[in-house]
């Protein structure tokens, strides 16, 4: 975008060109009193009075006023114009910073899970694999072990592989949503609430589901199910709250708009972080809704809750089951 005049420079260009037209004025009067130009031009027009040119500078006069008038609009035009484009232009600057600061957020996070990853592998998958590998290997080369010294290993190495199976199914569900493919939408975000419910057993916790959800495509799914995961996790850390309300509702059946709308409402302490202060996750849930041309609303102030909403539209064709 090319850089936009400053409002000084506009200013002063503005008034060198009004001076420039009333010097131009005065010295035209000027000139036409020395000379009598009008009444020269009367004469010299006389001839020529069926073509009524001595009304000539009445209709100059008319055609200059007029122009005058036309310039001053569009000065007015251009200079809110001006102001429209540096409206944009603060915009996007926000905008870019606010994409570049979600970025490095984003690798840093992508970092952190990484690293939890291998940290959970290592300790839980790596650590009892090698007891498994021990306890095998004795059980084949202890030849002397009696029957009891072997069920023994068994029984510890069945014990060892179900420790791993649970923590693959934790890792799991940290990857996907529990039931989403499977049970469907309403079906994992109940199973997340009840999860919930035991992690914070002084919260009322809340579920409202209106509407059909069947045959929805996974962007839309999995993306209600992150801003409610991720509503309930800020409600965890910042909110103290003691009562939450969560609701999801889908336009009917023949609606002319078919849309989703997801709330997450609480009575905590209540405060909307700033641009800069907004962590990933606020930010994430942004992208997420606004790539699928959605809108999502902060509301709060102080000692009066948060309120998180969004409005997902339903593209055609995803209609709603029969």
């Amino acid at each position: 975008m090319h850089p936009l005049p400053a409002s000084g420079s506009v200013r002063r260009t503005h008034l060198r060109d009004t001076v420039l037209v009333a010097v131009l004025t005065v010295a035209t009067w000027t000139v036409c009193g020395i000379f009598n130009i009008t009444e020269m031009l009367r004469r010299l027009n006389a001839p020529y009075e069926r073509y009524q040119l001595d009304e000539l500078p009445t209709v100059l006069l008319v055609l200059g006023l007029g122009l005058t008038w036309l310039a001053t609009r569009r000065y007015g035009e251009a200079r809110q114009e001006i102001a429209r484009r540096k409206s944009a232009e603060s915009q996007l600057a926000a905008a870019l910073a606010d994409n570049r600061r979600l970025a490095q957020q984003y690798v840093e996070l992508q970092e952190s899970e990484r690293k939890a990853l291998a940290r959970e592998l290592h300790d839980e998958l790596g650590q009892y694999l090698n007891v498994i590998k021990l306890d095998a290997v004795g059980i084949r080369d202890d030849h002397a072990a009696s029957q009891a010294a072997a069920q023994r290993r068994a029984s510890t190495i069945v014990d060892n592989c179900n420790h791993i199976h649970g923590a693959l199914a934790t890792l799991i569900r940290e990857l996907r949503p529990t039931g989403l493919d499977e049970l469907g939408l309403a079906a994992a975000l109940e199973h997340c609430v009840d999860t919930w419910r035991a992690r914070l057993p002084g919260v009322a916790l809340r579920l409202s589901i209106a509407g059909e959800y069947s045959g929805l495509p996974e962007s839309i799914t999995v993306t209600l199910y992150r801003l409610v995961q991720e509503a309930l996790t800020n409600v965890a850390k910042h909110a103290a709250a003691s009562e939450v309300s969560v609701r999801l509702e889908r336009a009917p059946a023949g609606a002319s708009d078919d849309g989703i709308d997801v709330a997450v409402v609480d009575n905590g302490v209540g405060t909307v972080p700033s641009l800069e202060t907004r962590g990933l996750g606020l930010i994430g849930m942004r992208e997420r809704v606004m790539a699928l041309g959605g809108k999502l609303t902060l509301t709060s102030s102080p000692g009066r809750g948060f309120e998180l909403s969004a409005q997902i539209p339903v593209p055609a064709g995803a209609g709603h089951a029969p």
